[in-house]
């Protein structure tokens, strides 16, 4: 049985089941280099179907979803979406026109799935994919949010509950799903005009920030804020938890002139706090009575929003969870896999197994490596232990770009595609900021850690390890100097946990560093210069190397070290 998933919106992509295991998927931007790409994925179906040697022919099930007007319309007339792409990403001159292409934007979006925008989407489907074999081919188009729910089918974690929340999707913005031998049955669901996700959409626009991307920095700016009580929030009468669902003070395509009279009193830190506290209380209390209502204390989240590590870990320290699991490509450049593991197990084909690792992209030989550090005239040896002569290139004070295996699925670097340097030196940090990331100043890096460190510089280790660096976990106090350089100014962190027994060239990296350094721990960063997506090629690899001036570039067997 082979289903291949698509995702044509916001961060296109694809994915492909075989037999009910997921051995491929991609996101479109890695292809085109165009970052969060929105146009057909006929790049990365490409790819998912030439990696197990496929033809089109072999395809028995096409799979996708969400079928509003709004989606409807941008399948028909991609133009519509390009507007919107380059309003979103300051890529076109604010005026009355971008003015109402972001109205315009929120208002179709809130309108719920019909006849007619469900047969329009299917036509307009099924001509794309005639332009890649794939006329013929049985479709399925699924609802937004159930297949945001399925991603739960990868982590293993049946029973449990599932909240998605996103921005919104076929009239939704948030739902909370029942998981019980593998079959998903919805309980409750926010519309579209209470989203949680476009109130802090509308936030980051209001920050200067770009929506849709930028949420994360409006998250590390709420830590430079001081504390106000709820009483004095006026924020959390803007949002609020109801139940099982959310809902906002006025629809989505007014709240910016809601919050817009807030902001103008506040300073951007200190409305930045306020609307991650609304956000985090909401979710929490959602979480909480999604508990209660259906006696299951293990959660899983999928949804743009669950991308808000901080609330994801509210959600983990309440008394009455267990456990949280946070899908690794949680926002809508998953919803290919979300699709085609609901097309399969709604054929009776058994979920997946649990995704161990998220390495399910391209990969490269060691020729392929060789061949484009000889086209780019980089003097290289070949290293008998790259991981050993990473972890002390890393011990020395060096930035090693890192390039091994497949590439990652979804917006974490994971130690295939990764940045690497020493995790307690700040001038370090500072230096790979200015030099390569070019990031805000207050937007803290990650680590990845061995699991038995973890266990000793964690405070609040709960549940199962995180893997995917998908959830914050507070740094205790006389562990904060070693990992000076990977902590916010609240001390928190957003650890990538590595077992002990991993085999993979990146764990092995870390064992050595700890030899070197006595802590199996580094700052891990994705391989990009900030705007660009995560690295997928060795050309593009040795690209960003010669442009940044890095100290070292590990690619594959391969050590380049600056003269």
């Amino acid at each position: 049985m082979v289903v291949l998933g698509l995702w044509d919106g916001h961060d296109s992509g694809a994915a492909l089941l075989v037999d009910g295991e997921l051995v491929a998927a991609a996101n479109e931007e890695r292809f085109t280099r165009r970052k969060l790409e929105i146009t057909f994925p006929r790049h990365s179906l490409r790819w998912c179907l030439d990696r197990q040697g496929l033809t089109p022919s072999a395809v028995d099930l096409v799979a996708t979803c969400t079928t509003d007007p709004a989606k409807a319309l941008g399948r028909w007339f991609p133009s519509t979406k390009e507007q919107y792409y380059a309003v979103r990403r300051r890529k076109a001159e604010p005026g009355l026109a971008q003015r109402f292409t972001g109205l315009a934007k929120y208002r179709l979006t809130e309108l719920r799935p019909g006849r007619l925008s469900a047969a329009a989407s299917r036509r307009a489907v099924r001509r794309d994919l005639r332009t890649v074999g794939l006329g013929a081919t049985l479709l399925e188009i699924h609802d937004h949010h159930e297949c945001h729910a399925a991603c739960a089918f990868l982590g293993g974690v049946d029973p449990c509950v599932v909240l998605t929340i996103d921005g919104l999707g076929d009239g939704l913005s948030s739902s909370v799903t029942v998981l019980r031998d593998g079959q998903l049955r919805r309980v409750a669901a926010t519309p579209a005009t209470d989203s949680i996700g476009v109130f802090f959409e509308r936030v980051t626009n209001l920050l200067n920030m770009r929506e849709l991307e930028d949420e994360g920095k409006v998250m590390a700016l709420a830590d430079y804020a001081t504390p106000v009580p709820d009483e004095d929030n006026p924020i959390l009468k803007v949002l609020a938890a109801d139940g099982l669902r959310f809902r906002t003070s006025v629809p989505g395509h007014a709240l910016h002139g809601e919050l817009k009279r807030i902001h103008w009193r506040y300073s951007n830190e200190q409305f930045a706090w306020m609307a991650q506290r609304a956000v985090e209380k909401a979710i929490v209390e959602v979480a909480a009575a999604a508990v209660a209502h259906t006696g299951l204390r293990t959660i899983a989240l999928a949804g743009g929003v669950a991308s808000n590590v901080k609330a994801s870990r509210a959600v983990r320290m309440l008394p009455e969870v267990d456990d949280v699991y946070v899908f690794p490509h949680m926002g809508d450049g998953g919803l290919a896999a979300g699709a085609a593991v609901l097309a399969s197990v709604r054929r009776g084909v058994p979920p997946p197994r649990p995704l161990a690792d998220a390495g399910l992209g391209p990969e490269f030989d060691a020729g392929q490596m060789e061949a484009a550090l000889r086209a780019a005239g980089v003097p290289f040896e070949r290293s008998a232990d790259p991981a050993g002569a990473a972890a002390c290139l890393i011990a020395q004070g060096l930035v090693v770009l890192w390039f091994q295996g497949r590439m990652e699925y979804g917006p974490r670097a994971l130690g295939n595609r990764s940045i690497l340097a020493r995790p307690d030196r700040t001038d370090i940090r500072d230096r790979l900021n200015r030099l390569l990331k070019r990031r805000a100043w207050y937007q803290p890096f990650c680590p990845s850690m061995l699991e038995s460190d973890a266990r000793e510089v964690l405070a609040d280790l709960k549940g199962r390890p995180n893997r995917h660096m998908t959830m914050a976990y507070l740094v205790a106090e006389a562990a904060r100097p070693r990992l000076a350089g990977v902590i916010g100014v609240d001390g928190s962190c957003r650890p990538q946990i590595v077992a002990e027994n991993d085999a993979s060239p990146y764990a092995k990296m870390l064992r050595a560093l700890k030899r070197e350094l006595g802590m199996g721990a580094v700052l891990n960063t994705s391989f990009n210069i900030h705007g660009e997506p995560l690295v997928c090629t060795p050309d593009e690899a040795v690209d960003v190397y010669l442009r940044t001036g890095a100290d070292a570039l590990v690619l594959g067997p391969f050590l380049v070290k600056a003269r």
